[in-house]
């Protein structure tokens, strides 16, 4: 991906989490095509390897971390851990997330708090963790990914609604807390994505019909975004949501 020189990442060190969907070796690869080293931080059953393959494809430094993003002490070695092999930790990108859908009345306490602490928990625990870090440096870049849930509600789908709609509050109010000490919050909504190639099929089902731009997108088409608002070029730009949607948000 070309990379405007006032987007460069060159010299930084960015954390990206990871989960099971496959759109971690993407945005890791765009960081790294701009010039960061990234650590990939997830379990063992994430994308996270396929996520450093990519980094190290690109010809950055690629670090694999293993961590349970829902528990304080995994968090916190991990960010240690970023920083003894890279030296420092200029980026966080929250791309960890769930899908899960089920009428409301069916969901179990336990499905509630495992979707809560996936989408919400590790976000606020990563924040807290790597926020420290960048308040002490006095510079950084978080970028929280999350979907259009965040705004709209979605039938079957309320465990998942409330905890995007939570992350982007919490995006909004850490950057307005942090933004006079240079540490600048924002987040990308996006659309429905795929990982598959793109076919007639895809672009004659009701879903694809239903985006203004008729197709679904790839984990690609947040790569450009993602690395401006990595890049010191956001730096007049916090607190905010920018949906990728293929028009989605404005077609409601």
């Amino acid at each position: 991906m070309p990379v405007p020189s006032e987007w460069s990442l060159a010299g930084k060190a960015a954390i990206i989490t990871s989960d099971r969907r496959g759109w971690t070796p993407h945005l890791a690869a765009a960081l790294a095509e701009a010039g960061s080293d990234v650590a990939v931080a997830g379990s063992a059953s994430s994308d996270r390897a396929e996520a450093v393959s990519a980094v190290r494809a690109a010809g950055q430094r690629g670090v694999e971390l293993n961590a349970d993003l829902t528990v304080t002490a995994d968090v916190e070695a991990m960010v240690d851990a970023a920083v003894s092999e890279m030296g420092r930790v200029d980026i966080l990108v929250n791309n960890a997330r769930v899908e899960f859908g089920k009428p409301f009345m069916d969901v179990a306490d336990d499905e509630w708090d495992a979707v809560i602490a996936f989408n919400l928990r590790s976000m606020f625990l990563c924040c807290r963790s790597v926020g420290r870090l960048m308040l002490s440096q006095g510079h950084g870049r978080i970028v929280n990914v999350y979907t259009g849930l965040a705004e709209r509600g979605l039938w079957n789908s309320a465990a998942a609604c409330a905890s995007q709609g939570a992350a982007r509050q919490l995006t909004a109010a850490l950057g307005l807390e942090w933004a006079r000490r240079n540490v600048r919050v924002n987040a990308i909504g996006a659309g429905w994505l795929t990982t598959e190639p793109r076919t007639e099929e895809d672009d004659a089902e009701t879903l694809a019909r239903y985006i203004p731009s008729r197709r679904k997108g790839h984990p690609r088409d947040l790569a450009g975004l993602l690395v401006y608002l990595a890049s010191d070029a956001s730096d007049f730009m916090t607190g905010q949501t920018v949906y990728i949607d293929g028009g989605a948000m404005a077609h409601a």
